[in-house]
């Protein structure tokens, strides 16, 4: 097989990723959604007739470089989750993520158990393949909201750090169930005690290996402060991880890449190897993976029952989120203002949504078809988040004014 015919499409696809990323910056959009776009872009070269450009092998060399992308964007997460921050909001943080998992899993269940089965097929493998629409709208990424707190002066706020708290929370509750669900998919109904146990073992010896790998590495840091080696030995220690979640425990390969990341997040060197790692991944990789997303996607098979599933879905996906979050805020006895703030900022989905889909269509336990509204959804939150924020902030202080005008 000629692989050599990979790079002249890997060539179009860090060339547009970059421009698409840059103008998506421009008005307001994650990067990542520029990326999609180009790929969406590329894709359409398939439709041309005797086309040679997007080739299977080509498409098998591309797809290759993406799994290697989702694995290293999990293994970033991981890094980037901030553990401390956790400590320091603790009960509300956790009520904030609980129903903002519960609320949009459920309404996600409901809606795909609607539509695909009618409520009559309580077979296992539909309740998991419903199940898992649900936990595709559990994933939260609050880069847009962060930006939007930033430039509105309100990240530090009592709603900003509640809401990166969360977030960082859900990340980890997500990626857990996710491992459950595959887990349970891979094996037969007698075999669910089996994959609770692995699972259960999967994470046991992360806990211990992390104690172990995190001594370990303080002496590196100590002994080669500010050394590329250490990145390097990151990179082992994630795909270790990655292949040995996959092969031993049945964990999904990006579990480990996502606790590899964990492990190495209190280290002094975390920040030095996340910036080594971030030029890696964003220069080739993950912009390959964003890109791949955009090419395989198809609309063909978009009928009228999958068009109803997929505005319902949607609407779910933004309610769930905004419901269930702001619910956890108002129970931790935020004002109204402030609970609704914390739902909207936790809607946004990116990253995250997009590897759970993606691995969900590898396991076959979603529909393709999905792919098109899971874009959707997350260039839409992406879009309202920042406009609601400043909505809601503008009434506050006009509010607050008045108060203190009549106080005068």
């Amino acid at each position: 097989m000629a692989y050599f015919e990979v790079l002249l499409p890997l060539a179009l696809i860090l060339f547009l990723s970059k421009i698409f990323s840059i103008l998506a910056k421009r008005i307001g959009l994650p990067q990542v959604v520029g990326m999609i776009l180009a790929g969406l872009l590329i894709g359409t070269i398939r439709y041309i007739p005797n086309q040679t450009f997007l080739d299977p092998t080509a498409m098998e060399g591309l797809g290759f470089i993406a799994k290697i992308g989702v694995i290293l964007i999990m293994f970033s997460a991981g890094i980037e989750t901030d553990l401390g921050l956790i400590k320091k909001t603790g009960f509300s943080a956790c009520i904030i993520t609980i129903l903002g998992v519960i609320v949009p899993l459920g309404l996600g269940f409901i809606v795909a158990t609607a539509f695909n089965g009618q409520f009559k097929d309580w077979s296992q493998q539909t309740i998991i393949s419903n199940l898992f629409y649900g936990i595709i709208l559990t994933a939260t990424s609050v880069s847009v909201t962060v930006a939007t707190l930033k430039e509105l002066g309100k990240l530090n706020s009592k709603v900003g750090t509640a809401i990166v708290s969360a977030a960082i929370i859900d990340d980890i509750i997500g990626v857990i169930i996710l491992s459950i669900v595959i887990g349970i998919n891979k094996g037969e109904t007698s075999d669910l005690w089996l994959v609770f146990v692995k699972t259960i073992a999967f994470f046991v010896a992360c806990l211990a290996l992390g104690i172990v790998l995190r001594i370990i590495f303080k002496k590196l840091e100590d002994k080669y402060p500010h050394n590329r080696r250490i990145p390097i030995f990151g990179y082992a220690l994630c795909f270790v991880f990655a292949f040995s979640a996959e092969k031993f425990f049945g964990v999904a390969d990006i579990t480990g890449a996502f606790f590899a990341g964990l492990i190495l997040s209190r280290q002094q060197e975390s920040e030095y190897i996340e910036s080594k790692i971030d030029i890696t991944n964003y220069m080739i990789f993950a912009p390959v993976f964003f890109a791949n997303i955009g090419i395989t996607t198809t609309f063909d098979s978009i009928d009228l029952n999958m068009l109803y599933f997929g505005l319902a879905y949607i609407a779910v996906a933004i309610l769930g989120k905004v419901l269930g979050c702001g619910l956890g805020a108002k129970l931790c006895k935020y004002s109204w203002s402030d609970s609704i703030k914390t739902g909207i900022g936790m809607m946004v989905r990116a990253e995250v949504a997009l590897v759970c889909t993606q691995k969900g269509v590898e396991n076959g336990l979603v529909s393709p078809s999905i792919m098109p509204f899971v874009l959707i959804i997350i260039i839409l939150t992406s879009f309202i988040t920042p406009i609601l924020f400043k909505i809601i902030y503008k009434h506050d202080d006009k509010v607050l004014n008045l108060e203190k005008s009549n106080l005068e």
